[in-house]
């Protein structure tokens, strides 16, 4: 499977902070790529590097097969980008950003940039300045998905919104872009968004890419368990595999990578049992990696 944004070894230092730390990343072409992080974990500093705006100190990014710093006319072009600041001149109306925007992309689209003005109730002579964070977050999603880009990079698109207007985004990002094949890489710190609409995810935990890969995947192969000992344990028992354990006395649970014969061997060899197993959720997944140092359960 052909990789539309490859990451190899990628560091970011802003002075003596370390940001990004040998961050290795593929994301498939046609794929919806949702990066999960904390806020300030890095993510807008890697899409950064992913659209040529920063040189990498260490490592390569390399988006279409070309390098985005050293060659942005043959990137640029072929991405609609949407961040959390909008980046819209307030002095001018509706009208006047799309018709400033058309003129640099070959193919923009009127008709669905008018469509999406339509959809999302966009008056055309109201100005920036006057539209609500909502609407402003429609208006830089519609600019970004007019010329049909091959890449759609998403930073953040929802944050501070509302819930109906976070709903209306995402419906607008499924039915423009998601159903016609093309790859978007979506970062957000909202598990549910992501697990809505993304087939491939990353989590960005202390500057590194801990886990990646199809979503569907990442979901059964961790595994939430509650476990039963025989006995009252007097401390929190050690189990290979597992990334958290939390309980008291005889009942535990498990968040577990490990098979669940291995694990039940394990267990049974401990004098306990597994009493309920089921898929983890993203967001229990994410903080069993975010609640660890070095693999290491807490």
């Amino acid at each position: 499977m052909s990789s539309l944004i490859s990451v190899k070894g990628l560091s970011r230092h802003f002075g003596s902070l370390p940001v990004l730390d040998g961050v290795d990343l593929e994301i498939p072409a046609g794929r919806v790529f949702g990066l999960v992080g904390e806020n300030g974990s890095g993510k807008t500093t890697l899409i950064r590097h992913c659209l040529g705006l920063l040189r990498a100190q260490a490592g390569e990014v390399r988006v279409f097969g070309r390098d985005p710093v050293e060659d942005p006319a043959e990137v640029l072009g072929r991405i609609g980008f949407l961040s959390e600041d909008r980046d819209l001149p307030d002095w001018m109306t509706v009208r006047e950003i799309l018709r400033f925007q058309a003129p640099f992309y070959s193919s923009w689209d009127h008709a669905l940039a008018e469509r999406m003005r339509v959809k999302f109730g966009l008056a055309e002579t109201a100005k920036t300045s006057q539209l609500s964070r909502g609407q402003k977050a429609k208006l830089g999603l519609l600019v970004a998905l007019a010329h049909r880009p091959e890449l759609l990079l998403l930073d953040e698109p929802s944050s501070g919104l509302d819930p109906l207007a976070r709903r209306e985004i995402l419906e607008a990002l499924i039915q423009t872009t998601i159903a016609d094949g093309r790859t978007v890489f979506f970062s957000s710190h909202l598990l549910d968004e992501i697990e809505r609409v993304c087939d491939w995810i990353g989590f960005l935990i202390r500057g590194r890419i801990v886990v990646q890969g199809a979503a569907s995947e990442i979901l059964e192969r961790h595994r939430k368990l509650v476990v039963r000992f025989e006995a009252n344990q007097p401390g929190v028992p050690s189990l290979d595999g597992a990334r958290t354990i939390g309980g008291r006395d005889k009942e535990w649970t498990v968040v577990s990578l490990s098979s669940l014969d291995q694990l039940s061997h394990e267990l049974t060899r401990r004098g306990a049992r597994i009493v309920h197993d089921q898929s983890s959720s993203l967001e229990e997944i994410f903080l069993a990696y975010s609640r660890t140092d070095e693999g290491e359960p807490r």
